[in-house]
């Protein structure tokens, strides 16, 4: 009897230790779109900033200490305007010492030039032999000679004394300042950054793959169409005018500036840049949260109406077209795919159709039945008639 109690007493231990059955999976209810063939125009966006056509690095063309400057970053200059101006105390004196020079040398030039009458005259008397006029003669051009690079040296040394002041060449608006008051610069040193007035370029960047399609688009005029922020409605043609002939060794992308003609819009501001592609037939569109990553390939989960199962199929991707996904191969017309949800789906998973609170669910293009209404009353006609 002992040994029959004791199995019957361990098996509720027994029982008590063993794993629960494992829980039915429930049936999910999914959103789905019943798959159509069509076309697409696909169009290409890249953010651009408006420059100018051409801005200028200015600088002094000869060194010292910079002492003043008169403009700041954002400010419009004329031409001739004074921007900048260096101390020119070095500079005055060596315009003194070359114009001193020049005198000395005139000096000797009249000298020469006195000389060479009196031995002239003195050889044509006969007091002299020719060898002596020849030397005067020789020493008369020397004279002349070193009164012309005295003159020369001296026009040197008041340009430089006028290069002390950056005198803007061109009307424009200052974009940038490189150097403050105090600051020793070399002949060359940027100062300024000067972007003249006139035509204006949209300058974005472009992948590797794309840059043989901007070639090709060059000197089409409207081939681009700009947008600035905050003008959603308006658009600027846009034509390609240079594209870089190498990639920027950072971002591996290449540089394309677009003419945008004379534009109110202003310089550093921020747009877009709109390309026409062009429209590709036979594609069937999905919404983005449709498609999924799977095995490093785009796929979908088509279902099977009979079954209400899903199952993984792998597509084509071609592109994209706002929000939604151009697929090119790998479905039909007529499947159904789900279009939310699908990363918590599992292959061969059982699924239902999703329908709206209070709405029968019914599948995709299946007619949904509405309710009759009631018959209005003889009191309710009666006053329809009236009105």
């Amino acid at each position: 009897m002992r040994h029959v109690l004791v199995p019957l007493l361990a098996l509720p231990l027994l029982l008590a230790c063993s794993k629960p059955p494992p829980a039915e999976e429930p049936v999910r209810a999914v959103r789905t779109l019943t798959l159509q063939v069509g076309s697409s125009g696909m169009q290409h966006e890249y953010a651009a900033e408006v420059r100018a056509r051409t801005e200028s690095r200015l600088s002094f063309r000869v060194g010292g200490k910079l002492v003043r400057r008169m403009v700041n970053a954002g400010d419009l200059v004329k031409a001739g305007q004074p921007l900048a101006q260096i101390d020119a105390s070095d500079l005055l004196l060596g315009q003194d010492a070359a114009r001193a020079a020049v005198s000395t040398a005139k000096a000797q030039l009249e000298l020469s030039e006195a000389e060479f009458k009196r031995y002239k005259a003195l050889r044509d008397q006969g007091f002299i032999s020719g060898l002596e006029l020849e030397r005067r003669d020789a020493a008369l051009k020397v004279s002349r000679a070193q009164a012309e690079q005295a003159q020369a040296q001296a026009g040197v040394q008041s340009n430089q004394a006028g290069y002390a002041l950056l005198v803007a060449d061109v009307p424009g608006v200052v974009t940038g300042v490189d150097a403050e008051p105090g600051a020793v610069l070399a002949a060359g040193t940027p100062v300024l950054r000067l972007a003249h007035d006139g035509p204006r370029d949209a300058v974005f960047s472009v992948p590797e793959d794309r840059a043989s399609a901007m070639r090709a688009l060059l000197g089409r005029p409207g081939a681009l169409k700009l947008r600035a922020w905050g003008a959603a409605y308006t658009l600027l043609p846009a034509t390609v005018r240079e594209v870089a002939a190498a990639a920027d060794p950072m971002t591996r992308t290449f540089l394309v500036k677009a003419d945008i003609g004379a534009t109110a819009l202003r310089l550093g501001q921020t747009a877009s840049v709109l390309i026409d592609a062009p429209a590709i037939a036979g594609v069937i569109k999905l919404p983005l949260a449709a498609v999924f990553q799977q095995g490093g390939q785009s796929r979908v989960w088509l279902v099977d109406a009979s079954k209400m199962t899903v199952r993984a199929q792998p597509v084509g991707v071609a592109g994209a077209d706002g929000n939604l996904v151009l697929v090119a191969s790998g479905l039909a017309p007529g499947q159904v795919v789900v279009t939310a949800g699908v990363h918590a789906l599992t292959e061969g998973q059982t699924v239902r159709w999703y329908a709206e609170p209070g709405v029968a669910a019914a599948p995709p293009g299946a007619a949904v039945a509405v309710p009759p209404t009631a018959a209005p009353s003889a009191a309710q006609a009666a006053s329809a008639a009236a009105r």
